[in-house]
């Protein structure tokens, strides 16, 4: 380059890009995953009646007297108490355990060899800022480097090793730039659909069933819960996820088939608590506003008055947003 000004304008973009992709990089390793707080494990005693019971209906039953004021609506397959043996504690709403680190993450996703850490609630914004800075960053090298490629190929470079090093970094540029923008993709669908990758193979089950959308309330809120209410923080690898990571709030399309059919939009757990294995409980309130938000939950609004809709039991709230 000649040009002084095309040079600070490169040196620029160059180092801000490869300045945000280690940052985000390095938080994404070395953040910590969450793991479920004290509530979830079960007390000395009730772990003595796990072990004196044999699996099944008692085995069970133990569990829904344990789990009965905890803000869980998942279910196994089978219909049964998400327990997990290793840790002994009931399992949060999309908590699973990771068998490469040996405890449940909060919200995990998956684990991942690229940075030796389960991707989880604790660090998936980083994940995500770590793809699509690494992304950019590929894809800079690569249109950067693309005209001193496309003369490597005519003979207009000099004849020395130095334009092998520039075939060489175009190739894997444009590589990583396939790949990446792949699983950057991918992840950018999980997000708008409010997914985990495990969830995205395996649907959630909750009491009426398995839902693939049980999560899901809508793009805006999807992002939210990602990235935070603050717009300010979203570029950057400064957590600002909503939520603790226990608790999340639900939109079920389906009807629990166990409830009696409610007209639409009205909560049937709210008038009839003694007929779930979970008494309803409120989400903590920085999950609780998702739910609340009058631009967005509208329906019935005349019925059940301003932010009322799905606080009593947010696993049975419908969603209408425009």
């Amino acid at each position: 380059m000649e040009n002084i000004g095309e040079q600070v304008v490169c040196l620029i973009a160059y180092h801000l890009l490869f300045a945000m992709f280690v940052w985000s990089y390095w938080k994404t390793i070395f953040t910590l995953p969450m793991n479920p707080s004290k509530e979830f494990h079960l007390s000395y005693a009730e772990k003595e009646l796990l072990e004196r019971e044999p699996r099944g209906e008692a085995h069970q039953e133990v569990l829904r007297r344990a789990a009965r004021d905890l803000p869980i609506y998942t279910r196994t397959m089978s219909g049964a108490i998400r327990y997990c043996d290793r840790c002994q504690l009931i399992k949060p709403d999309r908590c699973h355990h990771c068998s490469v680190c040996d405890k449940c993450i909060l919200k995990m996703d998956h684990h991942c060899p690229w940075v030796n850490n389960c991707v989880g609630f604790s660090n998936y914004k980083f994940f995500l800022l770590f793809l699509a800075y690494s992304l950019l960053y590929c894809l800079f090298i690569a249109a950067t480097d693309l005209q001193y490629f496309v003369k490597f190929w005519t003979n207009g470079l000099p004849d020395t090793q130095a334009k092998f090093h520039i075939m060489f970094l175009f190739f894997a540029a444009a590589m990583f730039s396939v790949s990446l923008s792949s699983l950057f993709g991918y992840h950018c669908w999980l997000v708008s659909k409010n997914k985990s990758t495990l969830e995205a193979f395996r649907s959630p089950a909750f009491r009426h069933g398995t839902d693939k959308n049980g999560f899901s309330l809508g793009f805006s809120k999807n992002m939210r819960q990602v990235f935070g209410d603050e717009k300010r923080y979203w570029l950057l690898p400064i957590f600002s996820s909503l939520g603790d990571g226990c608790s999340f709030p639900t939109c079920l399309v389906n009807q629990d088939p166990e409830q009696p059919s409610t007209p639409a939009g009205l909560n049937s757990s709210s008038k009839n608590p003694e007929n779930h294995q979970f008494p309803a409980k409120p989400l903590r309130e920085s999950q609780s506003h998702l739910l609340t938000d009058s631009q967005s939950w509208t329906e019935n609004s005349t019925n059940l008055g301003k932010g009322k809709a799905g606080l009593s039991n947010p696993a049975l709230t419908m969603e209408n947003e425009n």
